[in-house]
């Protein structure tokens, strides 16, 4: 290296040293990449005048670094298009493009993304940025992969286009495309030229573009991934945060929008932009022709135009400006795909969750999981849809309208009601099979399936069953939903009957009650008198459990009047065991006591081992609050002994929590402590944060009853992740009891 690249490398350390910049700080704000940086500075490249203009006006310099540059290479053509003044953000990709261009061992750089995320703006400020490291010029080529109303140019025509920005005369450029691409290649030996390649369709229509020369370097661009271009780097361009967005907005808005400042009304525009900026899914493409429509349109205030982006009705006709639209960029995206891609994106917006799982998409599309999958990874790498692992698929927010509005209506609606029958029956099947495996001894109704799946999920265990339950939950609700308002009433309760014993396990009350009422209502409406008091019942377990007592015992009541009706002994059992429960909560043990009485016996005769044991579990927890301990005990050993025999560990840790309370009411400490420790591990080993804090609020009892006042607040804190009602937990009205003594008794 020259004197004059080691005198420049040691300045730059000592000013960057002396701003207190480390060399990832100021590549950060250079736009360099920190290995280059690191190079110059230990003297082994040189930098070029627009690299030390860059390190001078960060550093404040005053000009010394860049008089240490020679003066800069003439630069031969350049054909750069100007690149927008309301850049924003994307400096992370700028590093990673910058690698590439100015000292990456790789030559190619495609940037992919999202139609109107913003590649193009992106790599025009990369090709701006690196152009003095080009001194034999910068090319940029549309390649019209999806311009509307242009086809995509032929390979010689492109290689003609180029050969001519090269100096070529048309009349010396052979004719064959082949010959022309070695005519093209030759051309660039031994020069060092930037060719940025935008709008490309495909890797094949870019391949014979690429250069042999190794100083040269290609930038390109596309809405498709370019998985067959291996030796390049590829950068996926994603959505901007919701600051940058912001101030993208506020750039081109203008004046319309009050500037940043510390007054009321400026915040109150600041929220009201982060509002907009978030309809538009922070797209650069959405939010400019939103921000250019504000602009433009006297009309709106911030407000009225938060309302209007929230309406989805006309979200997407509202981003139109008359030149620009994300309708338009998405057609041109939708229009690439083959016939049945084009279809399976349409029946994707017919899901009504947030996210599609693989064996979902199939049953909408009536294929196997293997060309589902084949489907999605194709829109995925056209980007119309996101992945992400565990086999989700989902939507941007703006493409999910596009999708409902321009793909679906494309279907037959023949096509879309046998698509959602099949997926409500895939959703029935696979909900069935884990319930099974968390309740093997409940009861379960046959399945109403119109079209039985050829394979659903493969659960190995209930672990396995609540992981998949814990993803799919809301989906399920959102289905249950869909049922309901297409009138399929037998698939709707159902969907909602097999759902009680997880929205049980995880405490998701307002899932539960939503799903029971919309079945009710569904079986009312079928006339269903069976599924009806059923249903019934399982909402008034809803109701207990969250401590609405009153609602309960309506519900209650209502499914015994329907049991008694047809006669049904073991539903009139059940609804009067459930009544049994309420008396409980309400303090009329003595009524709760005889009639779990009465439902034991019945239970016992029938061979319910599980519904008697829970009603041995209510007997003890019944005659602890009568003072009746040793007959508590034997009941709550019995209720526990069966559950173990019988395998099912959210009602043992139930079981093991009653056993400690009874002993910590009779005075047994130790054995409480003893009976809460097992209740909390198998809590956890069955994934029951409820039963948890149960158990850890028990030992918080017995910590503080004792005087060790600083384990009770630990174990309380634990517990308070996980509230706990009074009403329902005898724990927890004690912890509160506890708390509220002065600490010095």
């Amino acid at each position: 290296m020259t004197d004059r690249a080691t005198e420049f490398g040691r300045q730059l350390r000592r000013r960057r040293e002396a701003a207190g910049l480390s060399l990832a700080a100021l590549t950060a704000r250079i736009h360099y990449s920190k290995s280059h940086l690191s190079k110059v500075e230990n003297g082994h490249a040189t930098a070029n005048r627009e690299f030390a203009v860059a390190c001078d006006s960060v550093l404040g310099a005053g000009g010394a670094l860049a008089a240490l540059v020679a003066a800069p290479e003439p630069v031969g053509f350049s054909g750069l298009p100007a690149v927008t003044s309301h850049f924003t953000g994307r400096d992370a990709e700028l590093r990673r493009i910058g690698a590439v261009l100015v000292d990456g061992p790789a030559t190619v750089c495609v940037l992919d993304g999202m139609a109107g995320v913003g590649k193009t703006s992106l790599a025009l400020r990369a090709a701006w940025t690196a152009e003095a490291h080009f001194p034999d010029g910068c090319l940029f080529l549309d390649l019209r992969g999806f311009t509307p109303g242009d086809s995509t140019p032929a390979g010689d025509d492109v290689l003609d286009r180029l050969l001519r920005m090269l100096g070529v005369p048309a009349e010396d450029a052979p004719r064959d495309e082949d010959d022309r691409a070695n005519f093209y290649r030759d051309r660039l030996r031994g020069k060092r030229m930037l060719l940025v390649f935008d709008n490309v369709r495909s890797a094949r229509q870019v391949m014979p573009l690429l250069p042999a020369e190794p100083r040269c370097r290609v930038l390109i661009t596309s809405r498709n991934r370019l998985n067959a271009l291996d030796d390049a780097v590829h950068v996926s361009v994603g959505m901007l945060s919701t600051a940058q967005a912001v101030e993208l907005f506020r750039a081109v808005a203008g004046e319309r929008v009050p500037a940043p400042a510390s007054a009321s009304t400026s915040a109150s525009a600041d929220d009201l932009v982060a509002r907009i900026v978030e309809h538009c899914g922070r797209l650069p493409l959405a939010v400019r022709i939103a921000a250019a429509r504000f602009r433009s349109s006297p009309m709106w205030t911030l407000a009225d135009f938060v309302t209007r982006l929230a309406d989805e009705a006309v979200r997407l006709s509202t981003l139109d400006d008359g030149e620009r639209s994300v309708t338009a960029a998405f057609t041109l995206s939708y229009r690439g795909l083959e016939a049945d891609q084009q279809r399976m994106f349409g029946l994707l917006a017919l899901h009504p969750g947030r996210e599609v799982g693989v064996r979902s998409a199939a049953a909408l599309a009536g294929v196997g999981v293997a060309e589902a999958e084949r489907l999605l990874a194709r829109l995925h790498d056209a980007y119309l849809v996101t992945q992400r692992p565990g086999g989700y698929t989902g939507f941007h927010d703006l493409m999910r309208a596009f999708a409902i509005e321009h793909a679906l209506p494309a279907l037959p609606a023949a096509d879309q009601d046998a698509a959602v029958r099949r997926l409500l029956d895939l959703a029935l099947a696979t909900t069935a099979a884990t319930d099974e495996l968390l309740v093997p001894q409940r009861y379960r109704p046959a399945l109403d399936l119109d079209d039985p799946p050829p394979v659903i999920e493969g659960f190995t265990d209930g672990e396995a069953a609540v992981a998949w339950l814990d993803v799919e939950w809301p989906n399920l609700v959102a289905l249950c939903g869909m049922a309901s308002a297409r009138g399929w009433h037998r698939k709707c309760w159902q969907l909602a009957f097999l759902l009680r014993d997880f929205f049980f396990r995880t405490k998701l009350w307002d899932a539960w009650i939503h799903t029971h009422r919309l079945a009710v209502a569904a079986a009312r409406a079928a006339g269903d008198t069976n599924a009806l008091a059923m249903t019934l019942n399982n909402l008034g377990m809803a109701h207990v459990d969250r401590g609405d007592l009153e609602a309960a015992s309506e519900h209650y009541e209502e499914a015994l009047a329907l049991f008694r009706a047809s006669a049904d002994e073991h539903g009139m059992v059940s609804a009067l065991s459930n009544l049994a429960w309420v008396n409980l909560y309400l303090g009329d043990h003595a009524q709760a006591l005889r009639d779990m009485g009465t439902a034991l016996e019945s239970y016992r005769r029938t061979g319910a081992r599980r519904n008697a044991a829970i009603t041995l579990r209510g007997m003890a927890l019944t005659e602890t609050e009568l003072g009746a301990f040793e007959d508590a005990l034997r009941h709550g050993v019995e209720a526990h002994d069966e559950f173990l025999a019988l395998g099912l560990d959210l009602d043992l840790a139930m079981a093991l929590n009653c056993l400690a309370w009874t002993h910590f009411r009779a005075g047994g400490l130790e054995a409480a402590v003893t009976w809460y420790e097992r209740a909390a591990d198998t809590a956890a080993r069955c994934g029951s944060s409820h039963e948890v804090a149960r158990a850890e609020t028990g030992l918080g009892n017995v910590a503080a009853t004792t005087g060790d006042h600083e384990t009770a607040q630990r174990l309380w804190t634990s517990a308070a992740t996980n509230p706990l009602d009074p009403l329902m937990v005898g724990e927890e009205r004690v912890r509160r009891a506890l708390a509220a003594r002065p600490a010095s008794e």
